[in-house]
Order: structure tokens, then C-alpha cells, then sequence
């Protein structure tokens, strides 16, 4: 990694930093907090909460015709989701134990909190649990494919890739071919050693691997 790349690196964890912050200030703001993964709210807040939420017959009667013939078929993208949970959990569970790759923990990824918020109704909460379910999902598997290039596969693009992973920004240059030779070893063995966070969703810090050297210790 080169020095500039170090201090990218740099700024972007203060940014991180500065960022949780203003949302934590934020989340004062709005009356409530956190305390072991439970939300906690103000004295009234939930009163309040629950004087905004809508009625069933009013928030069906002001959804739009489109909504009602579309949602079928968004709801069906939850079979191939539970199929792609299962699979992933049992690919890591055998491939991940083979390789001696740290399993990656589900938990941290799937959060169903907004269900507890009394200003949706029971059909807005719904929608919230699929869609925390569904992100979730494809959040969890991804750092599962992120550890499965790190040890199979750590070399970047020619083309640039939009959003890509964290790990792969210290993946190998395309074309270096003496350093995928002297360093495959290396991202296994680096792979091999970590252990993942366990912090509530939301929360995790940058991996240790995506900070600057200098940042480790």
C-alpha cells in the first residue's frame, strides 16, 4: 500500500469516526438509544409514536393499484433469499471450516428492530422485516464471497468496479503476477487469522484489514 493510499485510508476511518457521532447525536435528537442491542425511547415518545401511525383501511385506501399487482412478485423474491441464506450458511459451514477460514456470524447482518416502532402498522412492519431480512441476507453473503476471493482470488480488476468489498482494496494489482505468486499465501494466512466483530448491525467498525498499517496497533 502505497502512502497515499495509507492516508485515504486515514481519512476515511476519521470520516467513519465523525459520521458516528453526528448519528449518534442524532439518535438523542429523536429520544432514543441503545442499551445491549434493546432500543430504549423517551418518556412519550412511544405515545407519540403510536398517535402516527396510520389505520389499515387508511394506508390501503391511499396505496396505488400498482403497489397492489407488483407486490406479489415482490414478495416472491423471498424464496430465492431463505434458498440463498441456507446455501451460503451451509457452503461456510463445510468450505470455510475446510479452509480454515473464520466463519462468518449471521447476527450481526439481519436486524428486525423496526418491527418494534409503534408508528408503523402491522402491514408497514411487515414490509420492514422482509426488507431487513432481504438486505440482511445479501450482506451476510457477501462478506461471505469477499472471504472466499481473499483466499482463492485476491487480485483486483482492470475495469473499475462500483461498491466493491472492503477487503478488495488491498487485493493485488491486475497483472502482478510475481506478487500473486509470493503473496497467495499471505491473504490465506491473513485470512485465517481474524475473528469477526461481534457488534450489533450497523455498528462494526472497518475490518482490521482495511485500515492503514500504521492504524493496527
Amino acid at each position: 500500500m502505497t502512502q497515499r493510499m495509507q492516508d485515504l485510508a486515514s481519512e476515511i476511518v476519521r470520516l467513519q469516526t465523525e459520521l458516528d457521532r453526528e448519528i449518534e447525536a442524532r439518535r438523542k435528537n429523536l429520544g432514543w438509544h441503545l442499551k445491549e442491542r434493546f432500543v430504549e425511547f423517551e418518556e412519550g415518545i412511544v405515545m407519540e409514536h403510536r398517535r402516527r401511525r396510520t389505520t389499515i383501511r387508511s394506508f390501503l385506501g391511499t396505496s396505488t393499484i400498482r403497489a397492489a399487482i407488483t407486490a406479489p412478485i415482490n414478495y416472491s423474491l423471498l424464496i430465492p433469499i431463505v434458498l440463498l441464506d441456507g446455501w451460503a450458511s451451509a457452503y461456510q459451514a463445510i468450505c470455510f471450516r475446510a479452509y480454515r477460514i473464520p466463519r462468518v456470524k449471521r447476527a450481526p447482518y439481519i436486524a428486525f428492530d423496526r418491527r418494534h416502532l409503534s408508528y408503523l402498522n402491522w402491514i408497514e412492519a411487515l414490509n420492514c422485516l422482509y426488507c431487513g431480512y432481504a438486505n440482511g441476507v445479501i450482506a451476510y453473503v457477501r462478506e461471505i464471497g469477499s472471504r472466499t476471493e481473499q483466499y482463492w482470488c485476491p487480485i483486483k480488476h482492470a475495469l473499475k468496479i462500483t461498491d466493491p468489498h472492503q477487503r478488495y482494496y488491498e487485493f493485488l494489482e491486475f497483472g502482478d503476477a510475481g506478487g500473486y505468486r509470493a503473496r497467495l499465501e499471505e491473504f490465506r494466512e491473513q485470512l485465517r487469522r481474524e475473528s469477526q466483530p461481534d457488534s450489533p448491525a450497523g455498528e462494526q467498525a472497518l475490518p482490521e484489514h482495511s485500515l492503514p498499517e500504521q492504524l493496527r496497533n
